[in-house]
């Protein structure tokens, strides 16, 4: 009798989640948006095309690319964008924070829309559940429409909300990583950064280092081809969908921005976006641009996050690249976790002579301690067959001044993606070197091949791995070693540096667990 009541209980319980689950299904293609592409550019029609056209004349078929280091170029870069639009901003994030920063810049895309720029933001959900109120209000906007990928559908009850992805753990564990700004189908910014305050050095703790591009040309046409199949794919939700704005959140929202801009943090940022602005250029004067006609913007399909089109994953476009490989490989990725596989392939390209340095975070520095306990079990592998490895410092001298951010914090954590091949061929964008970016998250970036541009990536590698801001790892009698140097004296380091005992018993444990996979 107790078993068969067991059985009844087992049975309803699976009937029930398959229930919520087609349900859920049905909710979302009902509340599917309509479909909208593109504004396609028109010569000499705003500002932007106006200083692009003879750049785009003088270069026809070519692309180009400036890469974005400084955070607060990054920062200024997009604002810029949007204060010189004309036509339209089609913005896609995995996160946009309610911070300093992120409030400064959906300003600027506020303003844009009162001039009458169509505005069309696309967030993943992950996040943006924590920040309705600020999406609800420019969706309020008559020119801005704001879409959600994979959303849920529990938007105010945090615990219905993690009780919806308990339903639907493999669904809810799927995310939109792509990152990508573009104004007026012309500028395209894309890279590592999302938009909060730790990418545009304005935590109070600790700030990432991280990578962009600054593209024109061609590759703006493929970037909005990305963007039309995101914010049209069946698996896009309008925020409008999923709650109803009041009234007062719009005009709320413009009164908090204004505050915020009037701030002296505020007018920090503001001050470094004028003066980009007023030097009349797309770009800064002392920032190199490459033109190059061998770029490729590279993205998955939106389809990849529930395991269809997978033979269309950016990684199929990648390895080519890196196993084709004769001479170095430069590796800088914030997550990294090459598996099995990928610490054999390594170990291929080493066999043949092929220099391989990797870059990631330290234990200290990461903000993930739970991806940096799987990165440590493949360490020794990786050092044995020749493989230099990197890991960087979470605090840096307090006598660089280039690594101070706006509140004096010191801290840092690697966010840059990006790779060489012989000195030749890159890529920078959003993908990292683990389990979650291969199967589980979409991502993009852009791929090229041009020396000199590749010498700047290369440089950027060069300086963070110095012993001042990395450590580099060895093995002794099969154990680890982290070097540095401490002043002008060579120091080698027995435990994990900086991390306390409990981020190194967290990470130790997540090493041992069934879950790399997540990762």
């Amino acid at each position: 009798m107790r078993a068969s009541i067991v059985a009844l209980y087992v049975s309803a319980s699976g009937l029930f989640v398959l229930a919520v689950v087609y349900l859920y299904g049905r909710f979302g293609r009902r509340l599917h948006g309509p479909p909208s592409s593109a504004v396609q550019p028109v010569p000499d029609q705003t500002e932007i095309d106006r200083l692009s056209g003879p750049l785009l004349q003088d270069h026809a078929g070519e692309n180009a690319i400036t890469l974005i280091a400084d955070n607060m170029d990054a920062f200024a870069l997009r604002a810029a964008s949007a204060r010189r639009a004309g036509r339209s901003l089609d913005l896609q994030y995995y996160y946009w924070k309610n911070d300093l920063t992120g409030r400064m810049l959906a300003r600027e895309v506020l303003d844009a829309a009162d001039r009458g720029v169509r505005v069309r933001l696309l967030l993943d959900d992950i996040n943006a559940g924590l920040h309705d109120r600020m999406c609800l209000s420019l969706d309020a906007h008559e020119h801005i429409e704001v879409r959600l990928f994979n959303p849920s559908r529990a938007r105010t009850d945090r615990f219905k909300r993690g009780l919806e992805m308990m339903l639907r753990p493999l669904r809810a564990s799927r995310r939109m990583h792509n990152k990508q700004w573009i104004a007026d189908g012309r500028v395209v910014i894309a890279g590592g950064r999302n938009i909060g305050d730790a990418y545009f050095d304005a935590d109070e703790q600790s700030n990432f280092r991280d990578l962009d591009v600054w593209m024109l040309g061609p590759v703006a046409d493929e970037a909005a081809a990305v963007f039309d199949r995101y914010w049209n794919s069946s698996v896009v939700v309008p925020i409008g969908s999923l709650r109803t704005p009041r009234k007062h959140y719009l005009p709320n929202f413009r009164s908090k921005l204004e505050r915020v801009a009037a701030s002296k943090g505020g007018q920090f940022y503001l001050g470094h976006v004028e003066a980009v602005v007023n030097e009349g250029g797309l770009l800064p004067a002392d920032m190199t641009c490459h033109w190059t006609g061998e770029a490729q913007l590279v993205s998955d399909p939106p389809e990849k996050a529930f395991l269809q089109k997978r033979s269309h994953s950016i990684m199929r476009e990648l390895m080519p690249v890196l196993t084709s490989a004769r001479r170095d490989v430069r590796v800088i990725s914030p997550y990294f976790i090459p598996g099995t596989i990928g610490t054999i392939e390594i170990g291929k390209l080493v066999d043949r002579q092929v220099n391989v340095a990797v870059l990631t975070n330290s234990l200290a520095a990461t903000d993930v301690a739970a991806v940096h306990g799987a990165y440590a079990n493949y360490r020794k592998a990786l050092l044995k067959s020749g493989t230099a490895l990197f890991e960087l410092k979470a605090v840096h001298d307090a006598t660089d001044q280039k690594r101070m951010s706006l509140f004096g914090s010191r801290g840092a954590s690697l966010h840059t993606k990006a790779f060489t091949v012989d000195g030749k061929s890159g890529f920078v964008g959003s993908m990292n070197f683990d389990p979650r970016s291969a199967s589980l998250n979409t991502e993009m970036g852009v791929l090229f091949t041009h020396p000199a541009l590749v010498a700047e990536v290369e440089a950027i590698f060069d300086e963070e791995t110095s012993p001042a801001n990395s450590f580099r790892l060895t093995l002794e009698r099969n154990r680890l070693r982290w070097h540095d140097i401490d002043g002008e004296t060579p120091r080698v380091l027995k435990h994990e540096p900086e991390a306390g005992f409990w981020r190194r018993l967290l990470a130790g444990i997540i090493g041992i667990l069934p879950i790399e996979s997540q990762l």
